[in-house]
């Protein structure tokens, strides 16, 4: 079982490469300021990006002959279902001429077919579990506002992996079992799954703030700030200079703590207040399952720190005991997704676009 996973981000291609159950090669293919600023945009960097994937592939003595899947991480497709979609013309399409939002994932499928058209007839291109997977019920998409729907937009991929790796350690079932799964990293993402399906999450741009998103923020005074700044600028603002760059001017949270560590107050506040924000989203969903939740997960790179999980434990282990799965798990679960499809254990879907 050969299994190539390309994940595609802003600055950095992470490939890496599965053997029978394990991953054996991987590397994150930093590009510089100076290779992107040829692009306009993502979509532009498919044959810079292939080529590098192709020397990787090279230099690793990796043989596209003798792969059985490629799987890309999923881009900005309409909502879909969770698990793996093969890739085909009609996605390919969407993600270059359709989709409204220009992101690096919508490269992960069309790079991942890229690479199967240089492997035997038995090769199949795969996404699995894009950041637009959608188990939303009826009553979580409702806004405050008709007309505007609140999306099932995040770390799907990482948080369902996580969601049911702690289930199968934890001696639950993950269909039958809920658990609040909060990825912490430059944005954060907090679902709730319940009985196998992530029916509802707070996204990145509604709840707390992350090392550099803005999350919600009050309406009003944003109102007025969009007359002062262009949509460019606004957006810069919400996804890259907010957060704790805002405040600490770098979204690093090892650096932050090391200054609050040598006696800066104003910024220890801050940090709380991150802190205590993440906490509110954790206890808000709580409350979708009436309290009734059997373990909270936390994950992304931020997880790393132990500032940030005792004191996340302080504040939520009463709802359910707190697990640390520290990191990003998305090349090991886009591998693991491909290779139940290739060994018959899933089907892989067929994306429609009309």
């Amino acid at each position: 079982m050969k299994i190539l996973a390309i994940n595609p981000g802003s600055t950095s291609t992470k490939v890496s490469y599965y053997v029978d159950g394990e991953i054996i090669e991987e590397q994150s293919i930093s590009h510089t300021t100076e290779e992107l600023q040829h692009f306009q945009r993502p979509i532009d960097q498919i044959d810079f990006r292939r080529d590098i994937l192709l020397s990787f592939m090279e230099e690793k003595a990796i043989n596209p002959k003798e792969l059985d899947a490629v799987v890309g991480r999923g881009g900005i497709l309409p909502p879909v279902s969770a698990g793996a979609f093969e890739v085909n013309e009609d996605m390919i399409h969407y993600l270059k001429h359709v989709t409204t939002v220009e992101h690096p994932s919508n490269l992960g499928a069309i790079l991942a077919n890229e690479i199967k058209l240089k492997g035997n007839d038995k090769t199949i291109a795969l996404i699995y579990d894009p950041v637009s997977v959608d188990q939303f019920e009826d009553i979580a998409r409702i806004s405050g506002l008709k007309g505007i729907e609140r999306k099932s937009i995040g770390h799907a991929l990482n948080m369902r992996a996580v969601a049911m790796k702690v289930a199968r350690e934890e001696g639950l079932d993950y269909n039958s079992s809920t658990l609040i799964v909060a990825h912490l990293g430059g944005g954060n993402s907090i679902s709730i799954h319940h009985k196998g399906r992530m029916i509802d999450s707070i996204s990145d741009d509604e709840g707390p703030f992350s090392t550099e998103r803005t999350g919600g923020v009050p309406l009003k005074h944003i109102i007025s700030l969009c007359y002062e700044k262009t949509e460019k600028e606004m957006l810069r603002l919400y996804k890259r200079e907010g957060g704790l760059k805002s405040y600490a001017g770098t979204s690093d949270a090892r650096e932050i703590e090391a200054r609050i560590a040598d006696g800066d107050e104003e910024l220890k506040v801050v940090y709380d207040a991150f802190i205590y924000q993440i906490a509110k989203g954790i206890g808000g969903l709580a409350t979708v399952t009436n309290g009734q939740v059997d373990r909270i997960v936390l994950t992304g790179g931020v997880a790393h720190s132990k500032v940030v999980v005792s004191e996340l434990e302080k504040r939520t282990g009463f709802i359910a005991p707190v697990i640390v799965v520290a990191g990003e798990h998305e090349m090991i679960a886009l591998s693991k997704g491909a290779e139940r499809v290739v060994l018959g254990q899933e089907t892989a879907q067929q994306f429609q676009y009309n």
